[in-house]
Formats: structure tokens, sequence, C-alpha cells
């Protein structure tokens, strides 16, 4: 198998809570964003920008969710929401620019592959990383200074972790999702 491919293959979902509250190296958070950048766009519009918190910023990040007036909490989801921040080395808030120039769809799915580059930047370093989209997204576009038509399409947490325990997930056979026409 190609190495290409063993890396696709192993990236995988670590949740904040599997994190060990070690920190990222500066150096190695500004590969990972480079590499993001070099996701594909149609017409080059690369609508993707990030906002990265870390060490007491994503005390500042969290505040503001927990003291939004509009999202409500119950006791357990704060407590968990503090503890994921807490063992996180970086949040970074997945931004898109929205241009007319393409369809919406393209500059979501450009996003997309740009957080999948941070993903597969992840996968043999012992750094874990997940997608999270909560519902209270929508309330941090003042706190986060977007523009009117900027997006937030969620938070990608990235720590550190020690082991992980296999998971068996069975994936469909990539035969069954295709067909080839000679």
């Amino acid at each position: 198998m190609h190495q290409n491919s063993k890396i696709i293959r192993s990236r995988k979902s670590i949740f904040p809570r599997q994190f060990n509250g070690l920190e990222i190296t500066e150096e190695v958070i500004h590969e990972i964003l480079e590499n993001a950048n070099y996701a594909p766009s149609h017409r080059m519009t690369q609508p993707w920008f990030f906002k990265v918190f870390s060490g007491k910023s994503k005390q500042i990040l969290v505040n503001e969710i927990l003291n939004n007036n509009d999202i409500n909490f119950n006791e357990l989801a704060k407590e968990k929401l503090i503890i994921n921040f807490k063992k996180t080395s970086h949040v970074i808030c997945i931004c898109m620019k929205r241009n007319k120039i393409v369809p919406e769809w393209e500059e979501i799915a450009a996003t997309s592959m740009s957080v999948q580059n941070i993903w597969l930047s992840c996968v043999n370093r012992n750094i874990g990383g997940y997608w999270s989209t909560p519902p209270y997204m929508k309330y941090l576009k003042g706190f986060l200074n977007l523009n009117e038509d900027d997006r937030l399409l969620g938070f990608f947490y990235l720590g550190c972790y020690d082991i992980i325990n296999e998971r068996n997930i069975s994936r469909r056979n990539y035969k069954e999702k295709f067909e080839i026409f000679n």
C-alpha cells in the first residue's frame, strides 16, 4: 500500500475528552495551517480562513459561549464544554468567506477539503482532531468579527493524545459505491 493511502486510511476523529492537555507547538500549528491552505478551490477563491484560540484565548472563547444569553446549557453540558476546552491545545474556528463567484456549496466543499488537510496533517504525530458543529455557532458571528457573508462552519479541536484504543469501525465496501462506464 502506498504511503499516501496509509495516511488517508489512518485519519480518524479523536475527541477532546481523549486529549491529554499538552500543548502543540506553534511551529506545528503553522505547518498544519499551511497544509490546510493547499486545498483545491474552484477559480482559486480559497474561501477558508481560521480563527485559532489557544492558551488564555481559549478561556475567553469558552466564556463567550457560556455567558451568551441566547445559549442555554444545562450544568452537565457546561462542565463537558469546560473540560473539552481545557484538554484541547487549540480550538480552530473554521470560517468561510462567501463570494458570489462560485456556488456556495463549492466554497463549503473547498473549506471542507482544507479541514481534511488539517486532519491528515495530524496523522502519525499523536495529534488528534475533531470537527464539531454545535448549534450555538450562529451566536458567535459578532464575537469572531465575521462579515455578513462570512460563515462559521464549526470548531476543529486539536490536541495531543497518548494512546487511543482502536475502534473497529467498518466501512461499506467501496465497490458498492461506484460504477465504471467503458
